[in-house]
């Protein structure tokens, strides 16, 4: 929105500041951190009052949990979306389709994961929305998602999976590129969806990811630096450096309050939203690869609950103490800030190497 005052420069003042990404991506951050702060608080008192007994704890998950977590209210994702839908419609070109993609896998995985928290908090029980529901509702935004973004994709690069630490390699999937999008969305959304149950524990490294995905839609949409690093050139990519910008400044003011002990979950409505708006992002870059590096801690996450469950059908017997496997260490007796932290640090790493992927080549 706030684009259009660009318009009104000559070159030589302010308004030309508007011009540039990097500082509409800046101003994207502080609003969205700044809001945070100003609301943070009056909604979780709002939450806690409309609640009661807050989010529903799992009787078969870690017993300390019980005790520990009850009460605590959950739907604070409404905080993180809010301020980051916020601050993108403000800071963000308007005209620019791959913001409008991602803004719409957000805002729609936010509202399967708002209703799937209402009906748990208002039923007082750990099952919410079908399951079959959720991945039918989802499969179809992410199909919309990936149909216009497959659209808008230049044609050299449309229906093209491109190869991380391989120069100019393109593979292409022709009509399996969409179901291989929608795929890519949907286990992003929720894979950090099965990471969201330690206090803090999904939040920073989804604005990790965030920030690396951001670097990468920023290079990738610049005619420059694709020639310089070897890459594909995306034109319009770059404007998502502001939604990720926004999503980093949100999720701090979460953090604010998530941070052990945890005054407010972000719950569904805040994990399936930010998950998918990583998976749109991966999508709209043409990096989805690199999103599996990138975001290697969902990747497990994840894959911990299959081998468990694929396993445990099998044989009777299980891999993990308890997954996801966050609770395994659980079990073993590592204490939950531990957890957390060394799960920060394994995602600053995973991010780290895939950033690495646009210069190795």
């Amino acid at each position: 929105m706030l684009y259009f005052l660009s318009e009104l420069s000559d070159g030589g003042d302010a308004f030309n500041l508007f011009r540039y990404i990097t500082f509409r991506a800046g101003g994207a951050f502080f609003t969205a951190l700044i809001l945070s702060f100003i609301f943070g608080q009056p909604l979780i008192n709002w939450l806690k009052k409309k609640q009661k007994k807050g989010q529903p704890i799992r009787d078969d998950g870690p017993e300390g949990h019980i005790i520990a977590k009850a009460g605590t209210p959950t739907m604070g994702g409404v905080l993180i979306l809010g301020t980051l839908l916020i601050s993108t419609l403000l800071w963000a070109r308007s005209d620019n389709a791959y913001v409008w993609i991602v803004l719409l896998v957000t805002g729609g995985f936010g509202l399967i994961g708002f209703v799937d928290d209402y009906l748990k908090v208002s039923k007082q029980t750990v099952a919410g929305f079908s399951s079959k529901a959720r991945l039918l509702i989802g499969f179809a935004i992410a199909l919309v998602a990936s149909l216009v973004a497959s659209n808008a994709h230049p044609p050299e690069l449309s229906s093209q999976l491109a190869m991380p630490f391989l120069k100019d390699t393109l593979i292409y999937l022709g009509f399996l590129y969409i179901p291989f999008a929608m795929f890519v969305i949907v286990g992003a959304a929720n894979s950090v969806n099965l990471t969201d149950g330690l206090d803090g524990l999904a939040i920073m490294p989804v604005m990790i990811a965030a920030g690396a995905l951001g670097v990468i839609a920023y290079a990738v949409g610049r005619v420059d630096f694709t020639e310089y690093l070897d890459v594909h050139y995306v034109p319009g990519t770059g404007e998502l450096l502001v939604f990720t910008a926004a999503l980093i400044g949100g999720g701090l003011g979460f953090l604010w309050y998530n941070a052990p002990p945890a005054a407010v979950f972000m719950g569904d409505t805040g994990s399936l939203a930010l998950g998918g708006a990583l998976g749109a992002i991966a999508v709209c870059t043409k990096h989805e690869i690199v999103l599996g590096i990138v975001g290697g801690l969902f990747v497990v996450e994840a894959l911990s609950v299959i081998i468990q469950v694929l396993y445990y059908k099998r044989t009777g017997k299980r891999v993990f103490l308890m997954a996801p496997i966050h609770h395994h260490f659980e079990k073993k007796g590592w204490a939950e800030s531990t957890i957390v932290i060394r799960f920060w640090i394994i995602s600053l790493i995973l991010a780290l190497i895939g950033l690495a992927t646009l210069k190795v080549r």
